[in-house]
């Protein structure tokens, strides 16, 4: 949506740009137009080989992945420190940060603002050194495919640029719903260029929805308010410093995305929280990582948005190459201290309490007046009046979901090893195969009491919410089971994909549907005739169905129940109905050979 300021804010932009030649061929087609228009992938494509071209010893242009329309995924490696490639910067432990654009490809700030970063910090016009003592990963378009749905109203509640791509992937999927569970290929294969540059810090560039207000940007990150102790102060130092950066530069910064408790209530406030790891910042803690979420308020003008996303890929590079080497080594430790995490209780999901505290927000005036045209309370905001909000905050937060981890691992039955396999693979997880069969032995093991699926289908899936309780039963192991162990960097990320009732577990996104659903019945007049039997020879039963049927009127006038009553205490009841295929243990079983 247009503005009646855009010409006073890209004034003041292009008047803060460093001089650049008009025929650099650099230059982005944003910022020769003014930043009123954005290019077409092709241009990602053409950037990228002119930057490696015309930087051969300090930028690298590579694929890592192709979209299922066919495009190539590309991304930028750019360093003066000689480590342009993951061995050559694992080896010289220079640290690495992966800043990436275009998740969502209408919010496309990133591509533009990353571009014009990378020159700066080439010529050394911005940040000067610091590409000497770390590697930069630029991805500018994440969704490429999106990138090319093209239209002017991709974004209705965003002020330019003119046109934009779409939310979602050539698939329909939402990448940023996609990283624990990573179903896209263009995920996967983030997924994989994750797993071969270990950046310490993961950037991922947005522009939000909602309301009207004078913040002009927020920065998340995790580790703050979970995760490994000692990265959350990292995280925190990370958070604040560029924080810092910004608003010395004349951003207002948040440190919470600005998104009412009631949907387009102002006077409702603000909630915080941790981001499950379907989301990049709850998915990075996950590895004992760092992850940055940017997003630049969607009602500032492109040129003011792209600028300070600029602002912020350059702090980010900036205190990268200052304390990267520190953050690394607490990384490390973080590995070490997650790998010793078996038999210790764990988060699995956090929420906030009802505590609250009031803050000052910078909004505009605003009227809240009922509407004909929706029959609801229409909010309407004056940008002409700045205003100061006093509302509440919630940010105390607690875990929703916590559970005592297995001493020795889980343990995922052949019938699902190799599509599991691959999930665990793609993640980096290391896992086992069994080459023979384990006896009978104590095992843990979840037997849900509901099983809930949801009314509709989310990205494709019918998610599952679980509830019941983990139990010790005897079981046997066939062979070709995978046993994960629990002991690895990377534990954090095996409870979240296989306890069951994790927010993004493999379970809750429906993966294991078909063990919560009723297969064998039997035959009313058989249930009938068993249940005299059954009644005839045990007067224990006999007792406790009387007592129900005297105790629970709802039993006793529901045939069906009565009935099930008999058949669920018969031999031929399906004692794997509602039961969690993945097993835990507190050994380690005897294993074949280890797979990466």
């Amino acid at each position: 949506m247009p503005s009646p300021r855009l010409p006073l804010a890209l004034a003041l932009l292009l008047s803060a740009l460093p001089a650049a030649a008009a025929d650099d061929p650099r230059i982005t087609i944003a910022e020769r137009s003014g930043f009123v228009e954005t290019g077409r992938y092709d241009e990602v494509i053409a950037l990228c080989d002119t930057f490696a071209r015309l930087h051969p010893d300090a930028v690298r242009c590579i694929g890592f992945g192709t979209s299922p329309e066919g495009r190539p995924m590309q991304a930028l490696v750019a360093s003066l420190s000689g480590a342009l490639d993951p061995e050559a910067a694992h080896a010289a432990g220079v640290p690495v940060v992966l800043v990436q654009g275009g998740i969502h490809a209408g919010e496309i700030d990133g591509k533009d603002a990353g571009f014009l970063a990378l020159r700066e910090l080439l010529d050394g016009s911005a940040a000067p050194g610091a590409l000497d003592d770390a590697v930069l990963v630029f991805v500018p378009v994440f969704s490429v495919d999106g990138h090319e749905r093209f239209g002017a109203w991709n974004r209705p509640n965003q002020r330019g640029p003119r046109e934009m791509g779409w939310r979602t992937t050539a698939q329909n999927l939402n990448l940023n719903r996609d990283y624990a569970k990573a179903d896209a290929p263009e995920m996967q294969a983030m997924l994989a260029l994750v797993e071969a540059w270990d950046p310490i810090a993961y950037v991922d560039l947005h522009a939000t929805n909602g309301a009207q207000f004078e913040h002009d940007i927020s920065i998340q990150v995790e580790p703050v308010h979970a995760g490994d102790a000692a990265l959350r102060e990292v995280g925190r130092t990370f958070r604040d410093a560029v924080r810092a950066d910004l608003a010395e530069q004349g951003s207002l910064p948040l440190p919470y995305y600005p998104s009412f408790v009631e949907h387009d209530n102002p006077a409702s406030g603000f909630e915080d929280g941790v981001s499950p790891p379907r989301f990049s910042t709850g998915y990075l803690l996950l590895r004992n990582r760092i992850g940055m979420l940017v997003e630049t308020h969607s009602w500032k003008e492109y040129p003011v948005r792209v600028r300070i996303t600029r602002n912020t890929v350059v702090s980010v590079v900036e205190q990268v190459a200052r304390h990267g080497r520190d953050w690394m080594r607490t990384a490390r430790e973080a590995d070490a201290r997650a790998a010793a995490l078996g038999g210790t209780r764990a988060p699995l999901a956090w929420k906030a309490t009802d505590a609250s505290h009031t803050v000052d927000f910078r909004g505009y005036a605003y009227t809240r007046t009922p509407s004909e045209v929706s029959g609801a309370l229409m909010t309407r905001y004056d940008e002409a009046t700045p205003q100061l909000w006093r509302v509440p905050m919630r940010d105390t937060l607690l875990p929703s979901v916590e559970v005592a981890l297995p001493r020795g691992g889980y343990l995922v039955p052949a019938a699902h090893a190799a599509w599991v396999g691959g999930k665990l693979r793609q993640h980096g997880i290391a896992f086992h195969t069994l080459a023979a069969a384990q006896p009978a032995g104590a095992v843990e093991v979840f037997r849900a009491t509901t099983a809930s699926p949801a009314a509709a289908s989310v990205e494709g899936h019918q998610r599952l919410d679980l509830q019941g309780t983990w139990t010790v039963e005897q079981h046997a192991i066939g062979a070709g089971a995978l046993f994960v162990p629990i002991a690895q960097p990377k534990a954090r990320l095996v409870a979240a994909l296989l306890e069951p009732q994790a927010p993004d577990s493999l379970a809750a996104w429906g993966r294991f549907n078909t063990h919560f659903e009723r297969k064998e019945y039997m035959e009313d007049y058989v249930a009938e005739q068993v249940a005299r039997e059954m009644l005839a020879r045990d007067p224990a039963l006999q007792a406790e169905f009387e007592t129900k049927l005297r105790d629970d009127a709802a039993f006793a006038a529901s045939p069906e129940a009565r009935l099930d009553f008999f058949y669920r205490r018969h031999s031929a009841w399906d004692d794997r109905y509602n039961l969690y295929p993945v097993l835990r243990t507190d050994t380690v079983p005897a294993t074949g050979n280890t797979t990466p």
